[in-house]
């Protein structure tokens, strides 16, 4: 069937993975709404170069009212939504060379709340308005950015919680969106990548975004009998966490 014509949401799609993410449904022929809170210039003219229908909303997900006002503009803008990559997050970079945060013992519970919120809140919320559109359709495709069995860094605590969450997150939801035709997995890049700001020597041992190849856009074609379940973008293609 393919993404060609389909209609998919990238939150986080400004930069790293996400920017990755939008260009790569754009060259398979998607429409693409892109969701950020930071500035979308770069991606916006990625896609329009590539020919690509975007659409950029300028959205901070941890708000129900901005969340659902931008579901009604890309429903409004292409009538429907295909597919939600859930993408957006606060994360970790103390491996290009950053400040790491702050033990659990020592965080501040507004910099959890700002985690938590961002990560597992605008996950709930994306899908939250977002679903009964798909399910009026009785089809779509929901791709959440979580994992579990990460290995335990001190200092990633608040991000790594997040993640399982999301894990969990998506098997429950996956079960009760089944009977209306929509596969939910989770989706780990399944690499350390370094972003745009990586210092230049974590450029150079780290892999770039680039790392995710087609993934994404093969979880967009799943069927439902593999919705609940864990995949990697592990060598860029998609592949079943066992």
């Amino acid at each position: 069937m393919g993404v060609a014509g389909k209609v998919v949401v990238v939150t986080g799609g400004a930069m790293a993975i996400g920017r990755h993410v939008a260009r790569t449904f754009g060259q398979a022929g998607a429409r693409v709404a892109v969701v950020d809170i930071a500035p979308m210039a770069e991606v916006e003219k990625d896609l329009q170069g590539m020919g690509a229908e975007v659409l950029t909303v300028p959205t901070d997900i941890r708000e129900e009212t901005r969340v659902q006002a931008m579901v009604s503009q890309v429903v409004q803008r292409f009538g429907r939504i295909d597919v939600l990559v859930n993408d957006a997050a606060v994360v970790t970079h103390f491996q290009e060379g950053r400040p790491r945060w702050p033990r659990l013992r020592d965080m501040e519970k507004a910099f959890w709340d700002q985690v938590i919120d961002t990560n597992l809140g605008g996950t709930f919320l994306c899908c939250k308005h977002v679903l009964p559109h798909m399910e009026a359709q009785r089809s779509g495709h929901i791709i959440n950015f979580g994992q579990s069995g990460r290995s335990a860094n001190i200092g990633s605590g608040a991000y790594g919680v997040s993640r399982a969450a999301i894990q969990i997150f998506s098997q429950y939801l996956a079960e009760e969106e089944r009977e209306f035709n929509i596969c939910v997995i989770s989706f780990t890049p399944g690499a350390t990548i370094a972003g745009e700001h990586a210092a230049e020597e974590a450029r150079k041992r780290m892999p770039g975004p680039e790392v995710v190849g087609n993934s994404v856009v093969e979880a967009a074609e799943l069927p439902l009998e593999q919705s609940g379940k864990q995949f990697t973008g592990q060598g860029g293609r998609l592949q079943l966490v066992a």
